[in-house]
């Protein structure tokens, strides 16, 4: 019975010895193959940056690894030392070695999507149902044209009347948010086809940030505090008539 137990603990003991020899082997044979290929130190993206983060917040996010010469690029870096006081210029993903021209000055980061903002204009935003800005079927970088209602008082000779005016034209959309809504997976067709265009109903409410002058900035805070809003979607080349410009309701069967 002890000649068996003892053969057994020796058997555990060998297979142990032996896996250790196999992975010292495999491993003093990953590091033979890179020492072959001039082995270069760089830091690489360990975990998620996203864009923005300044270069002192990275380190969690970095370490330090020995690549082959002929796998680094010539801006890979090894430090951040000669970095201090810039920031991701984009999103850097787990992997990728970190690149010089990846990192930037704060002042040149200009974030995925975003919109450059003519000079002299301001943002402003403003909440809105979806039927009201072309079923919701609008994105940064797109050009609306602003209807303003009044109930009374668009009309200085006839003050009591309801009134509507396409009041501001072409004006330049800097950002969209919507209400997160859960949408089903599209379904294939009984034939196997494609499925067709989603045309259901948009739900909840947009906010959109436009970008205006001042006096335009302040028509579109009041038709949102006491008037109510309608939106085209207006390119650039779309016509302007010049006409109806105020709308009533004598006007509506002219």
């Amino acid at each position: 019975m002890k000649s068996r137990l003892v053969a057994g603990a020796a058997a555990v003991v060998l297979a142990i010895i032996g896996a250790m020899l196999v992975m010292t082997y495999a491993h003093g044979a990953d590091q033979r193959a890179v020492e072959n290929l001039e082995p270069v130190s760089v830091l690489v993206v360990t975990k998620a940056i996203p864009a923005g983060t300044p270069v002192e917040a990275m380190s969690a996010s970095l370490a330090t690894e020995q690549l082959p010469g002929s796998a680094v690029t010539e801006s890979s870096l090894d430090t951040l030392s000669d970095s201090t006081g810039k920031v991701a210029g984009v999103d850097l993903l787990p992997g990728e070695q970190l690149l010089k021209e990846r990192l930037v000055e704060p002042g040149n980061l200009k974030l995925q999507g975003s919109v450059d903002i003519p000079a002299g204009l301001q943002e402003v935003s403003f909440q809105i149902e979806p039927h009201r800005v072309v079923g919701g079927r609008i994105a940064r970088g797109d050009h609306v044209g602003i209807f303003i209602s009044l109930k009374a008082g668009g009309l200085e000779a006839k003050p009591e009347k309801e009134t509507t005016q396409l009041s501001l034209h072409k004006v330049l959309v800097t950002a969209v948010q919507r209400a997160p809504v859960a949408t089903p997976s599209p379904q294939p067709t009984a034939d196997g086809s494609a499925p067709s265009e989603d045309t259901s109903l948009p739900t909840g409410t947009l906010i959109l940030t436009v970008a205006v002058n001042d006096v335009d900035a302040t028509k579109i805070v009041y038709a949102s505090e006491f008037a109510s809003i309608w939106l085209s979607k207006e390119p650039l080349d779309a016509t302007e008539s010049g006409k109806p410009g105020i709308m009533t309701k004598p006007e509506v069967y002219k």
